[in-house]
């Protein structure tokens, strides 16, 4: 929503072409989202002969590919930092709040909410960084692997986000908490660069005969 340039690419023609924010025939219109911290535009062009060529063909088709591939390890990795916030942030309070007469965290049921957040984050984290060092090596499984990693960070910091304001219960999902902005963050990274259910199908394409 806020770039300057903008790298367009054409799935019809597989070509990539480089535009201009002030171009006039290029229209950004910021669209309303959930998450403020994040925003999204759609780009409208009018002219595209207006627009300069940067390539195309098969070469910029795999280019964008292994772009969008790194975008999803990025991504998951931001979801994996903010699940792990959510795990330390709920520790802390049910360190803090009392009832009667106990801190809440002494609770065995909260206790398994907790460590349910650990199994998660764990699992996000190998996830990642096995992602991570195959798209760093040009392994060729590295794409189901970002897609992988993407579906196990995304779906962490949801249920990490969702377990975080149920266990906060005396403040709740308020704007004076941070809580919210970790919740619409995992919205938010849900659907970026495909959801679950996208990137599952890529990653059974890649083992089904």
């Amino acid at each position: 929503a806020v770039a300057d340039w903008l790298i367009l690419f054409d799935r019809d023609t597989s070509n990539l072409y480089l535009a201009d924010r002030d171009n006039p025939n290029v229209v950004v219109e910021s669209l309303p989202v959930l998450d403020q911290t994040r925003r999204f535009a759609r780009v409208e062009v009018i002219d595209l002969s207006s627009i300069p060529l940067l390539g195309g063909g098969d070469a910029a088709t795999q280019a964008v590919a292994q772009s969008i591939d790194a975008a999803r390890v990025a991504l998951a990795s931001e979801a994996v930092g903010a699940a792990q916030q959510c795990l330390a942030s709920t520790v802390t309070y049910t360190k803090e709040r009392l009832q009667f007469g106990r801190p809440i965290g002494s609770f065995q049921a909260l206790k398994h909410q907790m460590a349910d957040m650990m199994v998660e984050v764990e699992a996000a984290i190998s996830a990642v960084y096995f992602a991570a060092c195959a798209i760093a090596e040009g392994q060729p499984q590295g794409s189901s692997l970002a897609a992988m990693a993407k579906v196990q960070a995304s779906e962490a910091l949801t249920f990490c986000a969702s377990r975080m304001i149920q266990l906060h219960g005396g403040i709740g999902f308020t704007w004076e908490h941070d809580m919210h902005i970790y919740f619409k963050r995992a919205k938010s990274s849900e659907v970026a660069f495909g959801d679950a259910v996208a990137n599952r199908e890529r990653i059974a394409q890649t083992i089904l005969p």
